[in-house]
């Protein structure tokens, strides 16, 4: 008879109690008596014992998850991150062993990190570099839709003094991390002497936007390939993820939470956007998106869906066509002056190693495209990006938009006229998505996934 003993010293984590730990070096014991005896009593006994503790442990763990998500201001998030960890997927692979290229096999780090460098870099000149000259001779100005449908003005942005309370509000907000920029100043150490540096903060952060200028050394970052899926050998299936300095993360939540309330207050966020926001989850647009399928369905009409994936969404931002809008929507004079130089003359750097040494790190290079991932000011600003994108959509449809995942649905009663307005729409979205100089994934063959539902 073979008996199954788990490794208890692979689950080294808070749910496991005394009384649990007690409970397996009885199992254990147990197992050994059975291994030297043939009584099949014993053995009975020890299948009971083995079932009863299973149980114990899924019921302990089971408390203690429940106790992080009642405890949890994110309850969302904390799921998922129980759920990563019962996968085992919570530990990023940040190693990059080799890199095949034009069939030979490079080791050498720091070449690896010059090529990683080089395509995060280069990635929106690569998508936009297919679009043919037909297609660049006939895009229109993608201001155009802005005043196309907005007729009325926005009203100016104010910017605010900074207080030393605010500053002391926003170095507590930081998660306490020991993970740094180039200048190896962590959260964590700003935290703890912030009560030495809290006073002459306000005065510096006060006189950027007489001066115009966002401090040089606050734009250099940090870049840390993440691998999400597929072969390791394949550049294209890693993220970047910048690590900028502590103090830039101040710098830019000054700025974030003045133009945040902006564009909350004159209501110029679209309502269909529901990422990057407060107070909207991803259980909001679903529900938003199911709804439009139900209500329609219940009214005995045809549902389409259009679900757009864009790639490489972030790196794709067009800086002079993030400026245009901002200054459309009256964020303008020097606080887009502002906004510039935090957009210009960054540079970036790849490496692999916690130590940034020299053998495993990459050359610094500028930085002409996109919004780094890791930057406060990054989602908010390609929010601002595709905020007009909604204004393609009739009253007749609904769109939902999450960050850059986008899902449109469309309804009519007659197919004939469904077609139609389906092939209209994506017309419109395509055009709307080649003037902003972003492009979607091909999906078999087809820029767009679609789903038809039909009542019976």
């Amino acid at each position: 008879m073979k008996i199954k003993v788990a490794k208890f010293n692979q689950l080294h984590t808070e749910w496991i109690t005394k009384r649990i730990k007690v409970s397996y070096r009885r199992k254990k014991e147990l197992f050994v008596l059975c291994k030297i005896s043939s009584n099949h009593n014993l053995k009975l006994y020890y299948k009971k014992y083995c079932s009863i503790l299973i149980k114990v442990i899924r019921n302990a763990k089971k408390l203690h998850y429940n106790n992080i998500i009642l405890r949890s201001n994110n309850k969302m998030k904390s799921i998922w991150k129980i759920i990563n960890s019962e996968k085992g997927t919570t530990h990023r692979d940040m190693s990059v062993p080799l890199h095949i290229l034009d069939d030979k096999i490079i080791t050498n780090q720091q070449k690896i990190a010059n090529l990683f460098n080089n395509y995060f870099l280069t990635i929106a000149d690569s998508i936009n570099a297919n679009k043919n000259k037909e297609e660049n001779s006939s895009m229109i100005n993608p201001i155009n839709y802005l005043f196309k449908y907005h007729n009325k003005p926005f009203p100016r942005i104010n910017w605010q003094y900074v207080s030393t309370y605010e500053i002391n509000k926003i170095i507590k907000s930081l998660k306490s991390k020991n993970t740094s920029g180039y200048d190896k100043i962590s959260n964590r150490i700003i935290k703890l002497s912030s009560p030495f540096i809290i006073s002459p903060l306000p005065h510096i952060c006060t006189a950027a936007p007489n001066s115009v200028i966002f401090p040089d050394r606050l734009k250099y970052g940090t870049v840390k390939p993440i691998y999400k899926k597929g072969q390791k050998q394949d550049i294209s299936n890693y993220r970047p993820i910048s690590l900028l300095t502590s103090f830039s993360k101040v710098f830019e939540r000054l700025i974030y939470n003045r133009l945040y309330t902006h564009f909350d207050t004159n209501n110029i966020l679209v309502q269909e956007q529901f990422g990057f926001r407060m107070q909207h989850s991803t259980e909001q647009a679903a529900f938003s998106l199911i709804n439009s399928i139900l209500t329609a369905m219940n009214n005995n009409q045809i549902v389409g869906e259009i679900f757009c994936d864009l790639q490489k969404a972030f790196a794709c931002v067009n800086h002079k066509i993030l400026l245009h809008k901002l200054q459309f929507y009256r964020t303008d004079g020097k606080f887009k002056t502002l906004i510039e130089s935090c957009l210009t003359n960054r540079y970036q750097k790849v490496t692999f190693s916690k130590i940034d040494y020299n053998n495993n790190s990459s050359e610094s290079v500028r930085i002409n495209c996109g919004v780094p991932q890791g930057a406060i000011l990054g989602p908010l600003f390609f929010l601002i990006y595709i905020n007009d994108l909604p204004t393609l959509i009739n009253k007749d449809n609904s769109i939902v938009l999450y960050a850059d995942d986008t899902s449109i649905v469309i309804t009519d009663t007659n197919r004939d006229d469904f077609n139609l307005q389906a092939n209209i729409l994506l017309n419109e979205i395509n055009t709307w998505f080649n003037n902003d100089l972003l492009k979607l994934k091909p999906q078999q063959n087809s820029l767009f996934r679609i789903q038809i539902h039909e009542t019976l």
